[in-house]
């Protein structure tokens, strides 16, 4: 036989996957669903070779911030994730503008793992850990007395969870009269604008705009220049509040706060000395994040642990919290950080000052294994969140080889399976949950081939 037949009866035998070194992006397409929890928009991208990557925009936003980038994506390796992340991440921002840079970052090094064979986390360096312990958010809708709310969380303990999340803020105290001082008024506005929202008439174009810019113009009013205070009663009751869900939850187990309300750091300290008797695992997001300063005075005055970063995109925006000593716990999410690679390196740098590392994520299963990957391949990590608990179909929008549900006891077992460990998605269950006003399921994108411009941000 010839060396080319000899090759040739080899290859018939053995899998090779794919040929890594010529596979390219030939397309990039979108579903977008809602409930699992939030807005979701799935990626798919397509090669030359049959493989899918998947990938997604981070919850609440666009799908244009992944749509513009495809133009500079088509034609390449996938392969050449850090290449590739270079060119694409001066488009990405915080919050959710960072969304389309790390959907896309995750959906490249899915396919890298498919073409070589091999599970994401061993291409990072391998694991630290078998099993990824998940901790379970529970928001406060429906759960107006800390014995409601204990009972909630009693119930994600009795299902494995081992790390427990919960609201507390002046969102509880809106309606109570004489716990919140703003100036007079101002809070009676924003109720107004509120309901005004939720009884809006669709179908005339011109008042939902105006509602919405309104509506825009107040919630964006930064905590230290709304001026909204907490009063004593405020903070009585708030601090009766954890002390029930203690009284029905123990106190043993790790129970973290969130979404405190846009007040100022002063009222913040206020708050964290009366619930830090109450052994907490975290207070998150109590300002914004690059309030470094501010920060720096929360943490020296409350001995809870301080934690911020969902909305932080690039490892470098983390640093001046970590050099200050203004955080205790980082708390990236891999769809506005940059994905899976420049989470890994935001956890290492966390190591570096002594802080941990817990990952936001209220995604699909898709982020979501990503940041498994992630949490795997890092030392510090704490504790990955979990917003799905009570969605019942959660699970069903992957096809995989990984034990369903994919949450058991409170843990996710790290995958073993080329790239983030899908096969497939599910698209008759994606179907049945796409959001009412974007139906399209991986319809053509091709309208975004060919956008160009001169990006190149120096002469």
């Amino acid at each position: 036989m010839s060396n080319q037949d000899t090759y040739e009866s080899t290859l018939a035998h053995v899998n090779t996957h794919s040929h890594p070194s010529e596979l390219k992006i030939t397309d990039i397409r979108f579903a977008d669903i809602v409930g699992a929890p939030m807005h979701c928009s799935l990626i798919k991208v397509y090669t030359n070779q049959g493989l899918v990557g998947f990938g997604e925009v981070r919850d609440g936003a666009d799908k244009r911030y992944a749509l513009m980038l495809k133009s500079r994506l088509l034609g390449e390796n996938p392969c050449h994730i850090d290449k590739l992340f270079r060119r694409i991440k001066q488009f990405g921002g915080h919050a959710r503008q960072g969304g389309g840079v790390s959907g896309l970052e995750i959906a490249l090094w899915d396919l890298a793992g498919k073409a070589y064979n091999i599970p994401i986390y061993q291409m990072l360096g391998g694991k630290f850990r078998d099993k990824i312990r998940m901790y379970c958010d529970t928001d406060v809708s429906g759960k107006d007395t800390g014995i409601a709310m204990g009972n909630a969380l009693k119930k994600r303990m009795e299902k494995g969870f081992t790390l427990l999340k919960m609201d507390l803020g002046i969102n509880q105290l809106i309606s109570e009269p004489g716990a919140l001082s703003a100036p007079i008024g101002y809070l009676e506005e924003m109720k107004a604008l509120s309901k005004a929202w939720h009884d809006r008439d669709n179908n005339n174009p011109s008042v939902r705009r105006t509602l919405q810019n309104r509506l825009y113009d107040a919630n964006n009013i930064a905590h230290p220049f709304t001026h909204i205070h907490v009063t004593e009663k405020g903070l009585d009751i708030l601090e009766e509040y954890v002390a029930d869900v203690r009284s029905v939850i123990g106190d043993e187990v790790p129970l973290a706060i969130d979404h405190f309300g846009h007040i100022g750091v002063n009222d913040c300290i206020k708050l964290g000395r009366r619930i830090e008797k109450f052994n907490l695992a975290w207070m998150e997001d109590m300002i914004p994040w690059h309030y470094t300063d501010q920060y720096v005075k929360l943490a020296n005055a409350v001995t809870t642990p301080i934690c911020t970063g969902e909305d932080i995109y690039l490892k470098e925006n983390f640093k001046p919290l970590l050099e200050s000593g203004g955080v205790s716990v980082i708390h990236p999410d891999i769809l506005t950080a940059g994905g899976i690679l420049e989470t890994k390196k935001i956890g290492d740098m966390a190591q570096d000052y002594g802080v941990s590392m817990a990952i936001h994520m209220a995604e699909s299963p898709i982020a979501c294994l990503a940041a498994v990957h992630a949490a795997a391949a890092t030392e510090n990590f704490l504790a990955l969140e979990y917003h799905s608990v009570d969605v019942d179909w959660w699970d069903d929008i992957i096809i995989s080889q990984l034990p369903k549900p994919l949450v058991r006891d409170g843990y996710i077992t790290v995958p073993d399976a080329p790239g983030l460990g899908i096969e497939a998605l599910n698209d008759e269950v994606i179907a049945q949950h796409l959001h009412p006003d974007i139906p399209g399921l991986w319809e053509t994108t091709n309208e975004w081939d060919d956008h160009w411009s001169n990006d190149r941000q120096w002469s």
